[in-house]
């Protein structure tokens, strides 16, 4: 204590409270945030694996939005295909009519009439059905000399397998649905109901029986595709959950690694701020000591 140029207790005081300032300081930042890896110097290995889980928990999460958009581009497909099923059996039932030979060349013709404009309705249903401007019944390539629909490919997973997290949608081919040559969609062409072509009249009880048959292989088709819709929608089913439990473990992981453990954090900063009071305490003692030194020259 005889000597004043270099106060020795002042700089460890001095020292010491800079030190619980800066401990102070993280224990107020990550309160504040909630986090316990703010910048990659709190936790360097921490921080790199954290932004993985975190960069993975959003694709997963993107996923199930992308399952849900999915699900309702099978609705529309389902609504509209069930419109043209119901159509197609009113059209069988007029069909089943006009084969009656107790009607006559008028009533026939009435009859056929009223099975044009059914048949100009199915061709409506398929032109409304779209998604985001995109035809769901729409044209789309030869694939060995079978009809195929436009292929939908859905990005239900996280990865960029196209076996495990994509599923392609393809109505007409892998629904086995065998429309006319050189159609590809469900309109009544395709469907072989078209009336008023050769061969599609209801003039008489043969032209009417056969017009029968082409609406009940057409009614098959159509439920066919509708039994496929359902297949999809299942799967979609099964994934949303599959990914809702991943998403679920991956933000458990991340969560351990990067969030702070509130009730530990404000132990700390109660202990700090204690801490930062005493040493600056102790601070002002060691810089009042060196003034008994003016006692020496009373």
């Amino acid at each position: 204590m005889s000597r004043i140029n270099t106060n020795i207790n002042a700089l460890n005081a001095l020292r010491s409270l800079n030190d619980i300032n800066t401990q102070l300081s993280v224990s107020q930042l990550r309160l504040a945030t909630g986090k316990r890896i703010n910048n990659a110097a709190d936790d360097a290995a921490g921080y790199t694996i954290a932004k993985k889980f975190n960069a993975r928990s959003q694709g997963l999460g993107q996923s199930l939005a992308n399952i849900g958009s999915a699900k309702n581009l099978m609705s529309v497909a389902e609504g509209h295909l069930n419109n043209i099923l119901d159509i197609l059996t009113q059209m069988k039932t007029k069909a089943t009519q006009a084969a009656d030979d107790s009607l006559g060349t008028s009533e026939r013709s009435a009859i056929q009439a009223e099975l044009s404009a059914l048949a100009t309705q199915i061709d409506l249903e398929v032109t409304q059905a779209t998604w985001n401007s995109n035809s769901i019944f729409g044209t789309g390539n030869s694939t060995s000399g079978s009809a195929s629909s436009v292929q939908f490919k859905f990005q239900i997973g996280a990865g960029a397998s196209s076996t495990n997290d994509v599923l392609k949608f393809d109505l007409l081919r892998k629904a086995n649905v065998s429309l006319e040559s050189g159609n590809t969609n469900f309109k009544a062409s395709g469907l072989r109901v078209s009336v008023g072509t050769a061969g599609r009249a209801v003039t008489s009880s043969a032209s009417a029986q056969s017009l029968m048959g082409k609406i009940d292989t057409a009614i098959a088709d159509v439920s066919e595709a509708l039994s496929y819709i359902g297949s999809v929608v299942n799967r979609l089913t099964y994934q949303e959950t599959s990914l809702t439990v991943a998403r679920t473990n991956t933000e458990a992981a991340r969560s351990r690694i990067e969030d702070a453990d509130m009730a530990y954090e404000q132990l700390q900063a109660t202990k700090l701020q204690i801490l930062q009071q005493t040493a600056s305490a102790m601070l002002a003692q060691a810089n009042a000591g060196p003034q008994s030194i003016l006692q020496l020259f009373g």
